[in-house]
């Protein structure tokens, strides 16, 4: 693991660029965290959605309110094709969203992000310390984190959504969705142009735990409501302690 420049702190918020090397890839990712810990403790990983970036503004506004407000860190890592693994930066969200599909239908593109966020996870828990772990990602963040809670025992609670058994993967996610057994909060936009209601909800019928709850609203794929992205935070970190 590498830490990368300087920590930056705002209002009680630490933040930390890192890269992570997995089978050969480099993994760039930040870290979350109060300023003021000493110790890992809980640990949330926030996936970003599809033509953004590790940094994107809803991430970074959930990563601050987990640690301002619960004292819970969190960490991102840019998707496949996306933010700094490209040599652009990924920054020009039109340019990312016009190569989504090849990036995505590279061989084994699933299997190697889910890869990449055990490496990260393994990464910091080994620096910093461990604790139970949380899992928070819409729309391509979804994509990720169904086969990443599936393969991995530490998630303990996620929120996903604007997602459906639909894109790329979606016969890893059909697949992988029997295999999630923590507590599930899901979004889903009644009005998504994006993903096809039918196919989110049939997403979420498929989610093996017992422990699901659907919220859903009216709306197109990116206007779900800011009190429901701020609920965000406080579902995790209830059943993160």
């Amino acid at each position: 693991m590498e830490w990368i420049g300087d920590p930056a702190s705002e209002r009680g918020v630490r933040e930390q660029r890192f890269d992570v090397l997995c089978e050969g890839r480099r993994v760039p990712g930040i870290l979350w965290r109060p300023s003021d810990a000493t110790e890992l403790g809980p640990l949330v990983l926030l996936g970003h959605g599809g033509s953004l970036h590790k940094r994107a503004d809803y991430i970074l506004a959930t990563a601050r309110r987990l640690a301002r407000h619960h004292g819970i860190a969190s960490i991102a890592i840019d998707g496949p094709g996306h933010g700094d693994r490209r040599a652009d930066g990924g920054l020009d969200p039109e340019r990312v969203g016009a190569e989504f599909e090849s990036s995505w239908q590279e061989p084994e593109a699933t299997k190697k992000i889910v890869a990449d966020w055990k490496a990260a996870l393994d990464a910091v828990q080994s620096e910093l310390g461990s604790g139970p772990v949380g899992y928070f990602g819409l729309s391509m963040g979804t994509m990720m984190g169904v086969p990443v809670i599936a393969s991995e025992t530490r998630v303990q609670v996620a929120v996903l959504g604007l997602m459906g058994v639909w894109g790329p993967n979606r016969t890893r996610l059909a697949d992988d969705a029997a295999r999630v057994r923590c507590p599930v909060r899901f979004l889903a936009q009644w009005d998504d142009e994006v993903v096809p209601r039918d196919r989110a909800l049939d997403l979420f019928d498929r989610l093996g735990t017992q422990q699901k709850s659907l919220r859903a609203h009216p709306g197109k794929h990116v206007e779900v409501p800011a009190d429901e992205m701020r609920a965000v935070a406080d579902f995790l970190a209830l059943h993160l302690g």
